[in-house]
């Protein structure tokens, strides 16, 4: 049986291109028809609708912006909820609220499908590679037959119990990526100035222990005013967003990653949404120039 994959986006179509190549039988849609043009040309076949990818699909992978995007394909509460995904696995791979998650596996397990959250940290280089982390939730039997799927994009997979686990496990993990980049961007940002040599900047970091992956891919990106996407900000909006409402349910405190929800909106509101996250670097900016103007 096919593999069915819906949502060939910034992450989407390489993880899917990462299937394809790897010899999985596929059958994927999107709604911008262009983006399965790769898929074809690596073997998978595309359907006309995502009805189509259930009916033909024994497992079906979504990586979908949000729930409404989910809502949209699965259905949820219609007519056609059932016969979509009865006897069915569905793999949810995006990044959602928690609660969503959780209605949506009890909605696909009361009509006889299986449901398994799989969010992945990693943005499009990894996902390119095929070095995602994926972090799975769901019954145990469903998360077992799922992993295998996933190795041609995940170089790792961790347990992470029930649903919404997985997604939980997610946002904390986003909370450290999220402050972290905000904080490298802002060390540049302080650099530049103080009048300092980035390149050296960028020379220290990466001799000392604050290096690591993120800093060496971000880092010559924030040097070269490099904003092309690999996280686009408006999803690390929409991430934080997420983070921040989950907090606030568990009554905890993220003052760090409510500065950051700032910036973000800042840099979303200035027209950068589509660019990298580090174009967060344009909302310390405009604070800075804020900051001398006479009577700031």
């Amino acid at each position: 049986m096919y593999v069915g994959f819906v949502g060939l986006g910034v992450m989407g179509q390489p993880m899917a291109l990462n299937l394809a190549r790897a010899g999985t039988p596929l059958v994927v849609w999107n709604r911008t028809r262009d983006r399965c043009d790769p898929l074809r040309a690596a073997g998978a076949e595309v359907a006309q609708s995502p009805a189509e990818v259930f009916e033909r699909a024994e497992t079906v992978i979504l990586m979908l912006a949000d729930e409404t995007a989910l809502d949209t394909v699965l259905g949820p509460g219609t007519p056609d909820f059932a016969a979509r995904v009865a006897g069915r696995t569905v793999v949810h791979m995006g990044t959602t609220a928690p609660e969503h998650s959780a209605a949506l596996e009890r909605a696909v397990r009361a009509v006889g499908g299986r449901y398994v959250e799989a969010p992945v940290s990693g943005s499009r280089v990894p996902a390119e590679q095929g070095e995602l982390v994926a972090m799975l939730a769901g019954d145990d039997d469903a998360v077992a037959a799922v992993r295998p799927l996933l190795a041609p994009m995940c170089r790792e997979t961790f347990d992470c119990g029930g649903v919404p686990g997985a997604l939980l496990m997610k946002f904390s993990v986003n909370l450290f990526l999220i402050t972290l980049v905000t904080g490298l961007t802002e060390a540049f940002h302080f650099a530049d100035r103080h009048g300092l040599d980035q390149r050296l900047l960028r020379d220290v970091l990466d001799a000392g222990p604050m290096a690591s992956a993120v800093s060496r891919m971000k880092g010559p990106k924030l040097l070269d005013r490099d904003f092309a996407v690999q996280a686009a900000a408006a999803d690390v909006l929409k991430n934080n967003r997420l983070i921040a409402e989950a907090a606030r349910k568990a009554d905890v405190a993220s003052p760090l990653l409510d500065i950051c929800h700032a910036l973000y909106g800042e840099t979303v509101a200035q027209g950068h949404g589509g660019e990298d996250m580090v174009a967060v670097l344009r909302a310390l900016e405009a604070r800075s120039e804020g900051a001398r103007l006479p009577g700031a």
